[in-house]
């Protein structure tokens, strides 16, 4: 009989042994998380091995699967009862223990693997918990995939069977080894690598020096408790400290690589913070080039300069808009056939021949590393040469996990509203609405709001980029938090925009 699930078990009670914890709302569009203890147990990481190892052995049409998980100090214990659980169906199941989620993905191609489950919250904050899942060779599982993974998990049907236990601690060496095919670079680029004490820490000062860089390690040791900021390069606290490292040493450039090793977040020479898909523009206007008629994928929190860039446009580059989250984008690269793929919170997608189709901070830093090298320019002046515009940071005000699509809903019949009432935004009315995500709401001078409700955690997603000036970014913001105040249902915000200047 599988264990009994009871969403109302309590942390300190011998149910917490004896019962599954495992909430529905875990069970998010791209990805499994949980705050560990509340919403999930244990049992509960034991029954997603056991329906796991069941999908994987129905859908994927394998019994093997590779395994690992993230840097924290919960993760490598609930990693062993989700092993047990995939063991238990019959799966062989190969361990690579510590490890970044890329070298999971790099994982299932070295060891021929269609199936995986990576351990990992992610940037999360300390105390919560999950699991990246597989959907064959550098895919994850989608939000139809998810829910069908959920009802695994209630239905309690499971494979049974006796598995076989495989450890390989040597794949990190693997992993580096591929990462560093190529030359090394010409000179050795000065670099401050940034982990936030978490699991990068472990493994990017190294792959780089080998590169050939000069590195300077920032809170790259280990800290489970991440005391000094949430290992997130998102986050305005944790660029900051980037930004003053790159000054204070005089680095080229400063690369921060989130809590599983799927995203960077970059500070230039001049230690200005240049948001992720500004920075994968100038990417692109390096590789697009090289390969003429590749497509190139963007999320909807990304900048509108890549709709118009000339220098894309020349190398017949199309531009294709695809929904935020790693799942959507990494099927988006692969179907398509796109050269690469960029996210703004970070995430980046190299395609054939530059890559596997999947998000590898290390790839990623690699091929920024090599544009630096091979243009001679140093990052700030690069940037310049990008028309301006002015960015907000990716805000996220609270909003319960079961009203956060409503919200959303909402937001999108509002605009649609105002769109049609010729509303002013900052003296401008809308022209166009994308709402493949969310809403976004576009003006004629390609300037843009975006609300979206947060695929991993019961937040909303709040970006903008202004066109015209400092003062309609602001103007955009603020229009976006009153509406969401007025809906009764927002919270508090992560992180905010600076206090408007008094005059610009």
């Amino acid at each position: 009989m599988p264990l009994a699930i009871d969403s109302t078990v309590k942390n300190n009670s011998y149910d917490y042994f004896e019962k599954a914890l495992i909430t529905d709302n875990g069970f998010r569009e791209y990805d499994v998380r949980w705050l560990l203890g509340k919403e999930i147990n244990a049992n509960g990481f034991f029954l997603m091995g056991q329906a796991y190892g069941t999908y994987a052995q129905e859908r994927l049409a394998t019994n093997r699967v590779v395994v690992g998980h993230d840097f924290r100090k919960y993760s490598q214990d609930l990693c062993r009862s989700m092993i047990l659980g995939l063991l238990a169906t019959g799966m062989e199941v190969v361990d690579i223990g510590l490890a970044l989620s890329p070298m999971l993905y790099f994982a299932q191609h070295h060891h021929k693997c269609r199936a995986g489950m990576q351990v990992t919250a992610s940037h999360n904050e300390n105390g919560w918990t999950g699991i990246k899942l597989a959907h064959n060779l550098s895919l994850t599982l989608g939000p139809d995939d998810i829910q069908e993974l959920r009802q695994l998990v209630h239905g309690g049907l499971f494979k049974s069977g006796r598995g076989l236990y495989i450890q390989d601690f040597n794949l990190a060496h693997h992993y580096a080894q591929d990462l560093l095919q190529g030359p090394p670079l010409s000179r050795p680029v000065k670099v401050v690598v940034a982990a936030g004490n978490g699991t990068g820490g472990h493994f990017a000062p190294d792959v780089l020096r080998r590169l050939g860089c000069e590195v300077i390690p920032l809170d790259c040791s280990a800290d489970w408790e991440f005391s000094k900021h949430n290992p997130n390069p998102e986050d305005m606290a944790f660029l900051h400290d980037l930004s003053k490292a790159v000054l204070d040493h005089g680095a080229e450039i400063g690369i921060g690589v989130d809590g599983d090793g799927d995203r960077i977040g970059v500070v230039d020479d001049q230690g200005n913070e240049l948001f992720s898909d500004k920075l994968g523009l100038l990417l692109a206007r390096w590789l697009c080039p090289q390969y003429p008629g590749r497509s190139v994928v963007i999320d909807v929190k990304s900048t509108g300069l890549f709709l118009k860039d000339p220098v894309l446009q020349a190398a017949n580059a199309e531009i294709l808009l695809c929904k935020t989250g790693h799942s959507y984008m990494k099927a988006k690269v692969n179907g398509s056939g796109a050269l690469v793929g960029f996210e703004k919170s970070g995430h980046w997608f190299f395609n054939t021949p530059l890559g596997r189709g999947y998000d590898d901070c290390l790839v990623s830093s690699i091929y920024l590393l090599r544009m630096l090298d091979a243009l001679s320019t140093p990052l700030s002046q690069l940037a310049q040469q990008l028309p301006k515009t002015w960015q907000s940071p990716t805000m996220a005000p609270y909003c319960a996990d079961h009203q956060k699509y409503q919200v959303v809903e909402e937001m999108i019949r509002l605009f649609q509203q105002q769109k049609e009432q010729g509303v002013l935004i900052g003296g401008q009315a809308i022209d166009s609405l994308v709402t493949v995500n969310g809403v976004r709401f576009v003006f004629a001078d390609g300037s843009w709001g975006l609300i979206r409700a947060s695929s991993n955690k019961p937040t909303l997603v709040v970006v903008a980029e202004a066109c015209a000036s400092l003062n309609q970014l602001y103007d955009i913001i603020e229009h976006i938090q009153r509406v969401l105040h007025e809906t009764g249902l927002v919270g508090e915000y992560d992180q905010q925009m600076p206090p408007r200047p008094v005059s610009f």
